[in-house]
Formats: structure tokens, sequence, C-alpha cells
């Protein structure tokens, strides 16, 4: 991590401007480079070299109120904005984040939380079709952390409007959509009491609410869910997770209108540097008589990493069935990676 300079800066505005000023705080600069080669068996690959990088800006600073507040700044490839985000800590009353949509907010933080050696089941270089729970997470969003009382938080995050992200200083989010106003709300519980043994145990529940603009009679609320349960015991976590989706579309020749997915997972720490892991992942559509499904898609990875300081070296082998619900359409990968960071 290479640190650009201290800044004097002032966040303050409105009823903040009440609190105090903040005091000069410290602006860092981090970054990675990933690269990465993928094999998919009996398929023309094409180019199987890829490349990813990243740069992530961070300030931060304290009120004279002992409060604090964080500014991130992500850049992904070509030095390309991805996102941004304030978060204020606000000690004893918890936390509030404003977020331009980085998929960290909301229901989206808990869209799979298997444990895994380097990516989740979905992630591993193989196109799947597989959905994931998204919530507000990536539109433009405020979100409210209550202290951690006895290991139960609970998350609550809205969207004025979904699918807006990005939204300028002093602008508004576009157009109205079909999509009106979003709500996330998530609870996470390590119910340790007081016993080791039970220090990595963790539960989450989260469920999403989205509002439609009625353009059409045949168009609902949208609604999604998860919920699950990861345990780690030593070198050893282990997880399991269901997702749902209702998607509001009332005519079922339109498509599927409901989604039902289940995940889990082992992840084994072989020492400080080298992890191993196995993960499954499965989703299936139903139409809106539930009784209608097309092919459950079925993912399997196999991952290792081993870490060297700053570098990191990983291998996946993933197998999909069904992908994209169509039947037999089978497909596997191998995707070996290494990651460098500064």
């Amino acid at each position: 991590m290479n640190k650009l300079t201290k800044v004097g800066f002032s966040a303050l505005c409105g009823s903040l401007a009440a609190i105090s000023s903040a005091n000069a705080g410290e602006m860092t600069v981090t970054g990675g480079v990933d690269m990465s080669w993928v094999s998919l068996a009996n398929q023309n690959t094409g180019n199987p070299i890829g490349m990813g990088s990243n740069l992530t800006f961070k300030g931060s600073g304290e009120f004279d109120n002992g409060w604090t507040v964080d500014y991130t700044v992500a850049n992904l490839n070509g030095n390309a904005f991805s996102s941004a985000a304030v978060a204020v800590g606000m000690g004893g009353l918890g936390k509030l984040n404003i977020n331009s949509g980085d998929s960290g907010n909301g229901i989206q933080a808990m869209d799979d939380k298997i444990p895994t050696a380097w990516e989740e089941t979905t992630g591993a270089g193989l196109s799947t079709g597989i959905k994931g729970v998204s919530g507000v997470g990536t539109s433009m969003n405020i979100q409210y952390t209550t202290p951690s009382i006895a290991g139960l938080t609970i998350v609550l995050a809205h969207a004025p409007a979904m699918g807006q992200a990005d939204t300028a200083d002093k602008a508004s989010g576009g157009v109205q959509t079909s999509k009106g106003k979003g709500y996330d709300a998530t609870i996470n519980i390590n119910p340790s009491l007081g016993t080791e043994i039970l220090t990595g145990l963790n539960l989450f529940v989260g469920a999403h609410y989205t509002e439609h603009n009625k353009n059409s009679s045949l168009e609902n609320d949208l609604y999604e869910a998860v919920g699950g349960i990861t345990y780690s015991l030593g070198p050893v976590s282990l997880g399991y997770a269901r997702s749902g989706f209702i998607t509001g579309q009332e005519d079922i020749t339109a498509g599927f209108t409901h989604y039902k997915g289940a995940m889990y997972g082992i992840a084994f720490n072989v020492n400080d540097d080298l992890s191993v892991s196995w993960g499954h992942h499965e989703m299936r559509q139903h139409a809106d008589d539930m009784l209608s499904q097309a092919e459950a898609i079925k993912v399997r990875s196999w991952q290792a990493a081993y870490t060297m300081g700053g570098a990191s070296i990983r291998l996946a082998e993933t197998k999909g069935d069904n992908l994209f619900y169509t039947k037999t359409r089978d497909q596997d990968a191998t995707t070996l990676s290494v990651s460098l960071a500064f």
C-alpha cells in the first residue's frame, strides 16, 4: 500500500455542520492485478489469457465528537470509475453508508457467503446463468447498520429508484422506469453465548422488495430472499444457504417467474498459506403456477489457493450442468489465476 499524502478536508454540510469540523484525515491508494488462463473442455476457448486491474482510493477522518468518516473510490480496468461510498461511524449509534451501487450494501452482501479458497462457485471462470440476489446493492442507496448487540446486527437499506447508479452531485438518477423504490433488510447473528466452540457460528437472513410502477397490469412487485448458516472450527469452514426470487411477472407466456436456489460448500486451511475448497450451487426456474419448471442448473467447483506475501496463485476446476436452464448444456472449465497486490 502506497500512501499518497495527508490531506485536510471538510465533509460537513447541513446537519453535520452542527456536530463540528472534521480533523485532518489521510488518503491512501492500494492496487493490484489479476492474470488468468481459462480452458473450456470440448469447446473453442479462443484467447484464454485474461487480465484485471484495480485501484482503490480511501480517505478517512474523524469529527471532534469521535465520529469517523471514510470515503472509498474504486477504479477497475483501464482506470475506469467503478463505484464510491461514504461511511459515517456514529459510535454507539451504529453506522450510516451512502453508496453509488458497488454491490456491497443490503441483501447483495449475502448473495453467496459459502466459504471458498478463492472465488464463489459461480465466479470461477464458467458462465452459468445462475441468478444471485442483488436487492438495492447495484443502485444508489443509503444504508443503516445497527451496533452489534449480543452478536445480533441488523442492516436496513433503501434505494429511492431501483436501477439508478453513480448519480453525480446535485443530479438525479435518470428517467422513470418500471422499477420504483427498493428496500432491503438483513439480520446477521453470531450466537457465541460466551462459548469458544460457537464463536465460528454465523446465521444470516435477508429480504428485498422492489415496487413496480404499474406500466402493465401483468407486472407486480419483485421480491428476493436469502438465508443460511456458516460455521468455522479450527481450519475447517462449512456453509449452507437458500435463495429465492419472485419476479412479479404474472403472464406465464412471458417465461418463468420464480427462481429457487441452494448452495453449500466446505473449505480447509491446510496451513497459513494454502487452502482448498469444494462448493455446489444450483438453481431452478418455476412458472407462475409453480408446476412448470426448467432443468435445474448445477455447478460444482474445486478450488485451491496459495499465498506468498503479496502474490496469490489460485486454481479452480468447475463443472456445470444444464447451464442457462438448457438440458444437456454441460460445460467444464479449468481456471488458473495469479494475483499481485501493491
